[in-house]
């Protein structure tokens, strides 16, 4: 019920070593991508620094993942930005159900057996936008971007 937690999760796909980078924040449903070259630790701590960067400190206060290698230098979250890190049960996928919703919106634009090596980064952004753009009746029919902005503003009076 509070902003600034988040969920990330790897979106998969049939050719071997593609996936996008997926962080979701639970209340206003506001959904980033990103493409990295792979799913090692390091480079994924990497770029969930650079996506959680640009939002402000008090919209980024946790972050939900799986217990996948991907995510085991969570800590650097909590050294660079201030983020407390939590990790889902094994094999309980429901305890970060936002950021599972949104892959299963994303598939309907991106399936399995989409080739990210034919999108360009141009694609993905029209891709994640027309998500963010799209209303929810879970939002009073707004849109998750704007509920982040909304979000954004009034954590800016605040301050």
């Amino acid at each position: 019920t509070t902003p600034g937690h988040w969920e990330a999760d790897f979106m998969l796909f049939a050719k071997y070593g593609q996936g996008l980078l997926v962080t979701h924040e639970r209340q206003s449903r506001y959904t980033i991508l990103d493409h990295p070259a792979d799913r090692k630790a390091e480079r994924t701590a990497e770029h969930l620094a650079k996506l959680l960067a640009s939002i402000p400190p008090t919209l980024r206060k946790t972050l939900t993942v799986d217990n996948g290698t991907e995510f085991a230098l969570h800590y650097r979250l909590t050294d660079q930005l201030s983020m407390q890190t939590y990790f889902c049960d094994p094999h309980s996928p429901w305890q970060k159900g936002g950021v599972e919703n949104a892959i299963g919106r994303l598939r309907r634009r991106l399936p399995r057996k989409t080739n990210l090596a034919d999108l360009s980064s141009d694609q993905l952004a029209v891709i994640i936008q027309a998500y963010n753009d799209t209303p929810r009746k879970c939002l009073d029919f707004k849109t998750p971007a704007e509920a982040f902005s909304l979000l954004k503003s009034t954590v800016a009076l605040q301050t």
